[in-house]
């Protein structure tokens, strides 16, 4: 569980119970899918949902472990259901009969006749596999979970969950998975549920925390409010949550106020909003709705830069990875890349010191690194030898041995990992190259192999990936290089689903450029620097794959490209690279959570 549902849960112990909408909002679906799971019955629940959340409120002050949230909603929904079962069977069906209109038993029976017998062919389907793939099936396509939040809830490893996934997708027909995925994007809870709830528990009195334990966690205020505020723009950018938040029409005149932790925020004041008018935003009812007012085209400028200790060795072209607590500065070039270098050097954040590493066997630059199991592994890159090398290095014994080679050669690739397996995107050869890749293949370091998966839409090099909730995004690069000295960036942004092997396009980055890096930090993906022709951009840009939406960042103190760069402890660390005027070894250090006075 992130540690800003700690924040929240403190927030409600000490009277703020609007605060508890932001943790019904952050897992109402997955409570959802696994009562439907539980019940075979949309209706019920949702019922079941809603006492759950409004049990979990009530008892919030008996939970001991604030990290333990995600498991505990769940144990409450589960509880919930068994109970619901047990009524049920004891309840005669002519009972059931009198609680409902009969007028509305005859109409259901002739509007939904068709819909019963669809949702009546995709419960069979689902019968005919076992409880535990039923399970996972609807927890991913009811709930939209994926398979790390579910192995949060099963209490299993994201691979077993992604391996489970696998197997039951494959035990049914394409057809009906087609279906239960539009059965279930139907399915989904009203838009006023989080209003609802938030509605219900005003009332409701929880024992509060001592004032004197202040925020769990070592969680700062600054951070909270910060988090609280953003999250529930999450609820502006949807058609209709909005109309519960402000509590009524937002053709109100009225100004709304939600008070929210210690900040009382302006929800929508309609006579003097710019966005909302009769010949902008209008739905088929020719009605106007809000656009969004307050979160279009961000602006913040919150986070802090801070110079740390030089990398031992200036370079660029070098790739940068993060293992237990310390940052592997490994290969790249001097030079005009005449010469690759093997050179790996450890930093760490603690004592801001670098310290020499086991030479990586095959020099190289523009190759890419990432960790997985305490290994890091090092793909690809521009060689004297095989561009298709792949070698595996042991941070404890300081050792590097090969692995089977990628299938394709090439570099100014991207490498990030999903469930257990490492995925290699896109690349070229070089940056004057006569050949952009979309490949992306599949390694899997258990057996040592590598699979052939869906090409990315644009097939580009330089480009950047990162992870957000399983699903892979790759930012940026070039397909299209002007001359060795002008080099052409994309804003292209694309989102991978390793468990359907599917791509979408998302929304384009505001700044078009290759050799940035991107890291995600909390959910959030930060993209830094890069260049769309010379010099260097210093902009940084924050991506939030919920709303689909960028916002811009502090600057970043030294503008490059080529340079490694990873996140420890929720900050971000940037290594080397070219600046325009030569190879650096400057190391700098962003929090994104920092607030100027």
């Amino acid at each position: 569980m992130r540690s800003t549902d700690r924040y929240i849960i403190s927030k409600c112990l000490n009277g703020d119970s609007a605060a508890f909408g932001l943790l019904v909002e952050r897992y109402k679906e997955g409570v959802y899918a696994l009562a439907y799971y539980k019940l075979h019955n949309f209706q019920d629940a949702e019922d079941a949902t809603q006492e759950a959340f409004i049990k979990a409120y009530q008892k919030l002050h008996t939970l001991r472990q604030w990290d333990d949230f995600y498991a505990w909603i769940y144990a409450i929904t589960n509880n919930i259901c068994k109970k619901m079962i047990q009524e049920r069977s004891k309840r005669p069906d002519k009972d059931f009969i009198e609680e409902h209109n009969i007028g509305e038993i005859e109409n259901h029976s002739i509007n939904s006749y068709q819909e019963k017998a669809t949702l009546d062919l995709l419960n069979d389907a689902l019968s005919s596999l076992s409880e535990t793939y039923q399970q996972i099936l609807t927890l991913y396509y009811l709930g939209g979970m994926d398979s790390d939040e579910i192995s949060k809830f099963l209490r299993l490893s994201p691979t077993a969950i992604y391996q489970r996934l696998s197997r039951a997708r494959s035990q049914l027909k394409k057809e009906m998975l087609d279906m239960m995925s539009q059965v279930f994007e139907g399915r989904s809870l009203p838009a006023g549920f989080t209003f609802h709830i938030v509605e219900k528990i005003k009332h409701i009195r929880v024992n509060p925390i001592s004032s004197t334990q202040g925020l769990p966690w070592g969680i700062s205020l600054g951070f909270g409010i910060i988090f609280t505020i953003l999250s529930f723009s999450s609820y502006l950018t949807q058609s209709n949550p909005i109309l519960g938040l402000i509590g009524g029409s937002i053709l109100s005149s009225e100004s709304k106020v939600l008070k929210i932790g210690e900040i009382p925020v302006d929800v929508v004041k309609t006579s003097n909003m710019p966005n909302l008018s009769s010949q902008q935003g209008k739905e088929n009812t020719g009605q106007p709705v809000l656009q969004n007012s307050l979160f279009s085209s961000p602006q913040s400028q919150s986070g802090k830069w801070t110079k740390k200790a030089d990398m031992l060795t200036a370079r660029w072209g070098l790739s940068a990875t993060a293992v237990n607590g310390k940052i592997y500065a490994i290969g790249g070039a001097s030079d005009w890349g005449d010469v690759y270098y093997s050179t790996v050097e450890e930093y760490d954040p603690v004592t801001d010191k670098w310290t020499r590493k086991a030479y990586m066997p095959t020099a190289r630059l523009y190759l890419s690194t990432v960790a997985l199991n305490g290994k890091i592994y090092a793909i690809g890159g521009n060689m004297m030898t095989n561009p298709s090398a792949v070698e595996e290095y042991d941070p404890v014994k300081d050792k590097w041995t090969k692995k089977t080679d990628m299938p394709t050669g090439r570099y100014g690739l991207s490498t990030c990992t999903v469930n257990g397996k490492i995925y290699a995107i896109g690349g070229g050869f070089g940056w004057s190259v006569d050949k952009f890749f979309s490949t992306v293949e599949e390694y899997d370091p258990n057996t040592d192999t590598w699979v052939k998966k869906a090409d990315m839409p644009t097939a580009r090099a330089g480009l950047s990936t990162s992870v957000v909730n399983g699903k892979i995004y790759a930012i940026g690069g070039s397909n299209k290089v002007m001359d060795m000295n002008d080099y052409a960036g994309l804003s292209t942004v694309e989102e991978y689903d390793p468990i359907n092997d599917k791509w979408t396009k998302k929304a384009d980055m505001p700044m078009a450029r290759l050799g940035a890096s991107a890291i995600t930090i909390n959910d959030k993906i930060y993209a830094i620097s890069g260049t769309d022709r010379w010099p260097a951009t210093s902009t940084v840009e924050e991506y939030d794959s919920v709303t689909d939406k960028w916002t811009k960042k502090a600057n970043i103190p030294t503008a490059r490209v080529a340079f490694g760069a990873d996140a420890i402890d929720g900050k971000i660390y940037t290594i080397g690279g070219f600046d325009g005027a030569t190879w650096v070894s400057t190391v700098e250090e962003y929090d994104p959570e920092f607030i100027s006075k």
